[in-house]
């Protein structure tokens, strides 16, 4: 057993180790991390020597993180990210407010909102640094939680004693369809009119897709979904092009206008998004991140 009155954790390690854990591959995250494999193997065995206990459970089909690690991974992750503020804050001293913030958003929030709220942001704080990550809303409540990131964006639901939600914004989905098709001259639909046609779906997982996956669930019918994306402009190209019929948030599309597409209202009541704030819970937000956390507030309270 390590003496702990003597550890010294070297960042380096840490960040190896958090690297191993989010790539599952010792070779990979030596590769990310620009260290040989055999020198990343004998890191880990001496990160292990020092804590005292075992990270990663070894056998002939590879190696398992223990609980030890999963208990690790939070606590790394924080003392990382406090490091590279220390540097950034140590950099531009006496520059005005100073720190950086980790943000993940889903792709409603990022392509409708932030760019313009963020903008605002940064010119008021240009000592502060913005780290945006893209993921799904249970990806995004996952990363919190994790201390993966300090503030997420996602869709209202149940993620849950983990976190806290707090009001951000709401949203709007639409049909999207081809200009010529014959549902692009009504004023609104159900969904249960579109599922009769092609549909172009977002990727597995996203709520648009399990949007559509339980519309066609409740209406007892086939989910013609002719193809799948990642991207809102990768889904009106496709609409446009006549492939099929799309979900999209309103504000969203609309970026898209010049494409031949028509956005069509839906009469559901679930069409009515709201978009949360997300914290770690009993965790009160501290510096830039409860600067940003109150200007995002602000600004969907000012704005329709």
């Amino acid at each position: 057993m390590a003496d702990s009155g003597d550890m010294k954790l070297d960042p380096v390690s840490l960040r190896l180790f958090v690297a191993v854990m989010e790539e599952s591959a010792i070779a990979r995250a030596a590769a990310r991390e620009h260290i040989a494999p055999s020198a990343a193997s004998r890191r880990l065995a001496e990160l292990e020597q020092q804590l005292g206990v075992e990270l990663f459970a070894r056998s002939n089909r590879g190696t398992q993180p223990t609980p030890a690690a999963y208990a690790l991974l939070h606590m790394a992750r924080g003392v990382l990210h406090d490091l590279d503020g220390i540097a950034t804050q140590m950099r531009d001293y006496g520059s005005g407010l100073r720190g950086q913030v980790r943000v993940v958003a889903n792709i409603s929030a990022i392509t409708q909102f932030l760019p313009g709220e963020l903008q605002a942001f940064m010119a008021q704080n240009p000592q502060v640094q913005v780290r945006l990550q893209e993921q799904i809303s249970s990806a995004i409540a996952n990363s919190v939680a994790e201390n993966a990131a300090d503030v997420g964006i996602l869709n209202a639901g149940s993620y849950g004693d983990r976190l806290q939600l707090l009001p951000y914004r709401e949203d709007e989905l639409v049909l999207a369809v081809p200009a010529r098709h014959a549902l692009a001259r009504r004023k609104a639909v159900r969904l249960a009119d579109a599922l009769p046609y092609d549909m172009v779906g977002m990727h597995p997982g996203s709520a648009i897709h399990n949007q559509l996956l339980r519309a066609a669930a409740d209406a007892g019918q086939a989910l013609r979904l002719r193809m799948q994306v990642t991207s809102y402009d990768a889904l009106c190209s496709m609409v446009a092009a006549g492939h099929g019929l799309g979900l999209i948030p309103r504000r969203s599309a609309q970026i898209f206008r010049g494409l031949a597409i028509r956005l069509v209202a839906l009469t559901e009541p679930w069409a009515r998004r709201r978009l949360m704030l997300c914290l770690r819970a009993n965790e009160e937000p501290t510096g830039v991140t409860r600067l940003l956390v109150a200007h995002l507030q602000n600004t969907s309270e000012a704005l329709p």
